[in-house]
């Protein structure tokens, strides 16, 4: 699971998150729309249902915010209560209970909003893009949020069904945003300020499936590079590596404006594994993929999803996950130990012993680790551009994290010589 974030409070209103960067996004969204409609006086928290520890979280995130907030009505939403609202209905702590399609509506807050304690639509019914999108160019995260890059949801759903995951009965079937939409949203984003925007979705590789002439992901990239030219940096969030076109692949290895780094949906890197995953990428096909791009363009980095202790693992198919991760050069590793989702049919499979899940969660974390320590160390003495954050660290374009003395300010960009390096991020100086 992802990690909890607050969005300020809004006019008495706050929004309490968890799990992915997509939830992130609509909380900002839930948040505007909460402030536009005078919306007072109420918790909501956005859940998240990845696995059953988040689908705790998100019950133990409900009761401490009626404790700390005892007038304040509890409104939950996200994934965990799409697929289950009974459940938080039954909480004696929750006023109300809003379904994924409603969150994103305006009208669900305000004085006149509808009351109904559950609200919560078939999200396999819905075919409409998100009500944020409906050709507002002020229907955007505004520049008070508190991240320095914009994140742009484009894409909604699943039409996959991977034994462990349990999120396309939250999320419902894949949706897009229509290219033109997305272009004016990134226009509006870069006159607010924003130097970064990151394209997100549940399955971003799927976007355009079910658009007129389905075109590519690699279309829609294309569209913003060409019509948006003020915008200084685009970075794509989590991407299948079965499923990058032409276009894309040429866009990623070509153009300066594209950050040369990509976070892939891997999970394993055993042929058999991913196959009882019901992936749709084989082994080979991720290797090769990073291989292109880093031959196309050597500064290109990669991150990475893998699950450590799929149920059926053997000793030598987690050797094929742990040595693909040197064999790509993966040094941006997120590593979840498997945890069965009740509802998928990965939690039907005897599982692997949970000791041994948690061995090899460690050995692929350590490995990670020397692969992000490797790359930073070939860092030194080079020179790039860093966008700031709040925190005054600065990201560079391949996704490393550097450190300095004298940092411009958040969400601004600024050149950089790179001077030293830590295991875990960069050191260096603004030099212009």
């Amino acid at each position: 699971m992802a990690g909890m974030t607050d969005t300020p409070d809004i006019q008495a209103t706050k929004v309490i998150t968890l799990g992915c960067r997509l939830n992130a996004y609509e909380s900002d969204v839930i948040a505007q729309n909460a402030r536009d409609a005078e919306d007072r006086g109420a918790v909501i928290i956005n859940t998240c249902a990845v696995t059953n520890d988040a689908v705790a979280e998100s019950r133990r995130q409900v009761r401490k915010a009626k404790r700390d907030n005892p007038d304040a009505r509890i409104i939950v939403t996200g994934c965990a209560a799409q697929i289950d609202p009974a459940m938080f209905a039954d909480m004696s702590e929750v006023d109300q209970v809003l379904g994924n399609h409603e969150k994103m509506n305006p009208m669900s807050f305000g004085p006149d909003a509808p009351t109904e304690r559950i609200r919560v639509n078939d999200i396999m019914s819905v075919r409409e893009t998100a009500p944020q999108f409906m050709g507002s160019e002020n229907a955007v995260p505004s520049k008070s949020q508190s991240r320095s890059r914009a994140f742009l949801q484009v894409q909604n759903g699943c039409d996959h069904r991977c034994t462990f995951c349990i999120i396309p009965y939250g999320r419902g079937n894949s949706r897009s945003v229509p290219a033109g939409e997305i272009v004016g949203s990134v226009k509006s984003l870069v006159r607010q300020g924003y130097n970064e925007v990151v394209l997100t979705g549940v399955d971003l590789s799927s976007w355009g499936g079910d658009l007129p002439g389905t075109p590519p992901l690699g279309d829609l990239v294309r569209r913003i590079l060409k019509l948006v030219p003020e915008l200084p940096r685009l970075r794509l969030s989590s991407i299948d590596p079965a499923e990058v076109d032409d276009v894309l692949f040429e866009l990623l290895a070509t153009d300066t404006r594209m950050s040369p780094y990509l976070h892939l949906s891997l999970q394993a890197g055993d042929d058999m594994i991913l196959k009882r995953m019901k992936r749709r990428h084989t082994r080979a096909d991720a290797v090769e993929l990073c291989r292109r791009l880093k031959s196309e363009r050597p500064e290109f980095t990669f991150g990475a999803d893998i699950i450590a202790g799929f149920p059926t693992e053997t000793d030598s198919m987690f050797d094929n996950s742990l040595s693909v991760i040197s064999e790509i050069g993966i040094p941006w590793l997120h590593v979840f130990p498997f945890s069965p989702r009740e509802g998928t049919p990965a939690a039907k499979i005897p599982p692997v012993n949970g000791n041994i899940v948690k061995a090899r969660a460690k050995a692929l974390r350590d490995a990670g680790a020397a692969e992000k320590a490797a790359h930073l160390r070939t860092r030194i003495g080079s020179e790039d551009i860093a966008l700031f954050e709040e925190t005054g660290l600065g990201r560079l374009p391949d996704f490393s994290m550097v450190k300095v003395d004298n940092p411009a300010a958040a969400g601004s960009l600024a050149k950089i010589r790179i001077t030293d390096a830590t295991p875990e991020h960069l050191i260096g100086q603004v030099i212009g």
